[in-house]
């Protein structure tokens, strides 16, 4: 027996009508946690713990270290959510108490120890498929030699390259995370990229 149209109209209605829930925004989940669902940060911390963990391990040199700043700044930030004005975005604020964490525990641990990368974290530059195994080496190597001469970096230039070059980062989020005026932003970033290139001429040769 054949389904008349309006029964195949209602029958598209009743499928299409069983949706997946869209993913809650940052906002759905910081309201939600101040009114006292607490599971609802989870959702948060899911969302961003792999960006932040990544993001100051290039910054930090080390992961396990990244790693405890990273929880540290998750608690913090859970506990301060109440004070959270929403003018920026939450990775942003996230971000800031992260990196407040991470300076505070560098100060304390110098010298900053030269970070060991792998085939995971050298991302500088992306492998083409059809590289040889001496050109995925050669890129290795360079990703490598790029990343331990941003360790060697000061701390304030360190950090804008770090947020531009690797985290893709516009001036303005970083001018937001650090607390800094945009054009401190660009006169410390044009330092760290001259500084950058010099010690990686010095490597090279």
């Amino acid at each position: 027996m054949e389904l008349s149209q309006n029964a195949l109209r209602q029958t598209f209605r009743s499928r299409t009508s069983v949706t997946v829930q869209p993913e809650p925004t940052d906002a759905d989940c910081i309201a939600r946690v101040r009114q006292g669902d607490r599971a609802a940060f989870d959702t948060l911390v899911v969302r961003y713990q792999d960006r932040l963990s990544t993001t100051l391990t290039r910054l930090m040199g080390s992961a396990d270290d990244a790693l405890d700043i990273a929880q540290d700044a998750f608690v913090q930030a859970f506990t301060k959510l109440d004070s959270f004005q929403q003018n920026s975005a939450f990775y942003t604020w996230l971000y800031r108490i992260a990196f407040n964490l991470a300076m505070s525990h560098a100060r304390k641990r110098r010298p900053v120890s030269i970070m060991h990368t792998d085939d995971r974290t050298c991302t500088i530059e992306p492998a083409s498929t059809e590289s040889s195994p001496d050109d995925l080496l050669q890129q290795s190597e360079r990703a490598a030699q790029v990343h331990a001469a941003i360790q060697q970096l000061p701390e304030e230039h360190r950090v804008v390259v770090v947020l531009r070059e690797l985290e893709g980062c516009d001036y303005q989020q970083i001018a937001d995370i650090l607390d800094i005026p945009v054009g401190t932003v660009r006169s410390r970033l044009f330092r760290a990229r001259t500084q950058l290139k010099e010690k990686l001429a010095t490597m090279v040769e």
